[in-house]
């Protein structure tokens, strides 16, 4: 009988067997940047919760350079940075000025600063744009308000209201808005102009060649002037109106074409909140797409404790893909700005949402993790408790926590602050820490193909194999809290990882609630 004890068998960190030694290691130093952009790890930054620097309650760009260590050390390649940009909401994706930073956030100079100091650490930066629509606060919309006449009138969507009579009180919500109406007076005349998300979100008209030239200028200035690495397009398939799929598709390859017209190797991953078949069209323009069903799948292969979910969705799914191109990338995530946190969606569970990562970071993808996840934060809607602030230590210590909100869901009592879980091994950090570790020194979890099991398995088991250049790991998790037996896989006996306690014995491996093992 061979008794796995509780640890994490990781190649090149704390080597508990010899068998993880053999584990092929990647290129260069193994860490951040060596998979960038096709497999790497992005982490989500909301700047406003992150770290405050001048003690006005709002995070600021200097925090985020100040505790860019901590990203480091968590091991990711990029940061994906929600909205910088000037605008009159807490969120900032209605915008107003396109070619600076918020004030309460810094200066450009600032974002120039921390640009320099993640690259000289190899993490990129990509930078939230939402040019689907402004602020109704835009100069461009101010403007555009003042008559038909104005230059700027054009720049939006407009009809007289006699001609939108039938849909100006009639709407269905859909995947990425509950808005129910979608045009909205300016109390300006008898024109209407077109806002698909609120009236305080007026869509840019892409039928507007001068439109089209601003957008595409304002890519440019990021690239080459600031010196981002890309960017994350915000409600993707609403640049034309849904009926209008085949323009949304063209404007994206044209975008893409001008934009790698300055930086060839920028990276652009679209938010397309839809099916795949909705979905797949856009990835000709947009490489990288969000994988909306692998999180919501997840969420409900725990609900139904059906492990074969999962395995099935995204083999159908990176199928599908693969027909269409194989020049893509499967941005991955278990919740986000917009989600409620994982760990309030498995109604606190710490097993699971432990679990949950080390399902993440084993599936094929290029993973998105939320600032805060890795200490175990809450949230759940509305949005703005989703975004709570990060707690770097106790509150009477913690001089940089922000304080523009006042939490619901993550506050002292309910969540263990960074500085207490960093030297303890069961913590989420350090569980965090490990997980991506066994990811980013394993080419096989990183870009190996995505298999069914080589064996049967009862429903509670999430099993695949992912392959790599003749290497292949064989994953078992088990998503139930009952015990579970299952075969052991023909001539696989190596262990590379493990969660929780797992028995491997006369050719059977024996899996503990919520445990996961990884076997070559």
């Amino acid at each position: 009988m061979h008794i796995i004890k509780k640890a994490l068998c990781i190649a090149g960190a704390g080597l508990m067997m010899s068998s993880c030694a053999q584990t092929s290691e990647l290129p260069g130093n193994g860490r951040p940047g060596d998979l960038w952009p096709k497999a790497g790890i992005t982490y989500e930054i909301f700047i406003q919760s992150f770290y405050d620097t001048d003690n006005d309650g709002i995070g600021d760009i200097k925090g985020v350079t100040e505790k860019l260590d901590h990203v480091v050390e968590l091991g990711v390649d990029a940061i994906w940075f929600m909205p910088l940009m000037p605008s009159p909401s807490y969120h900032k994706y209605d915008v107003t000025d396109y070619k600076a930073i918020h004030p309460d956030y810094g200066t450009m100079e600032d974002f120039k600063q921390l640009i320099e100091k993640a690259h000289k650490n190899n993490i990129k930066i990509v930078i939230d744009m939402i040019i689907n629509h402004t602020s109704d606060e835009h100069p461009w919309f101010m403007e555009a308000k003042k008559g038909r006449e104005n230059p700027y009138r054009d720049y939006y969507v407009w009809a007289h209201k006699d001609t939108i009579a039938d849909h100006i009180n009639k709407k269905k919500t859909t995947l990425d808005s509950d808005n129910i109406r979608q045009w909205h007076d300016p109390g300006e005349g008898e024109d209407y102009y077109y806002g698909f998300f609120t009236g305080g979100m007026p869509d840019l008209n892409f039928d507007n060649s001068a439109v089209r030239e601003e957008i595409y200028e304002i890519g440019r200035y990021w690239l080459e002037e600031i010196g981002v690495d890309g960017f994350r397009l915000d409600a993707a398939k609403h640049i034309y109106p849904d009926d209008r799929p085949d323009d949304n598709h063209a404007f994206w390859k044209a975008f893409r074409a001008e934009m790698e017209k300055v930086k060839p190797d920028v990276y652009l991953v679209g938010e397309v909140y839809d099916m795949k078949e909705v979905v797949a069209p856009y990835l000709p323009g947009l490489p990288a797409l969000f994988n909306f069903d692998f999180h919501y799948t997840l969420l409900d292969a725990y609900k139904e404790t059906d492990g074969h979910k999962l395995v099935e969705r995204q083999i159908e799914i990176l199928s599908y893909y693969n027909n269409i191109t194989d020049d893509f990338i499967d941005a991955t995530f278990s919740s986000n700005h917009d989600q409620p946190r994982l760990l309030s969606s498995l109604n606190g569970d710490r097993m699971k949402a432990k679990q949950a990562l080390a399902i993440l970071m084993t599936m094929p993808g290029a993973p998105y993790l939320y600032y805060g996840e890795e200490i175990g934060m809450l949230g759940e809607k509305p949005d703005e408790h989703i975004r709570e602030p990060f707690l770097w230590d106790v509150e009477t210590k913690d001089t940089g926590r922000t304080t523009w909100i006042a939490p619901k869901h993550s506050t002292d009592k309910t969540v263990t602050p960074l500085a207490q879980q960093k030297d303890h091994a069961e913590s989420f950090f350090s569980h965090y820490k490990q997980v991506i570790q066994l990811r980013q020194s394993s080419k096989v979890l990183t870009l190996g193909d995505l298999q069914a099991a080589a064996v049967d398995t009862p429903k509670a088991i999430m099993a695949y194999v992912r392959s790599y250049q003749g290497e292949k790991a064989h994953v078992f998790h088990n998503i139930s809290d009952q015990e579970v037996e299952i075969e052991q896989p023909e001539g696989v006996t190596d262990v590379l990882y493990q969660l929780e306690s797992a028995i491997l014995s006369h050719k059977k491996i024996k899996l503990k609630p919520y445990s996961s093992i990884i076997l070559k």
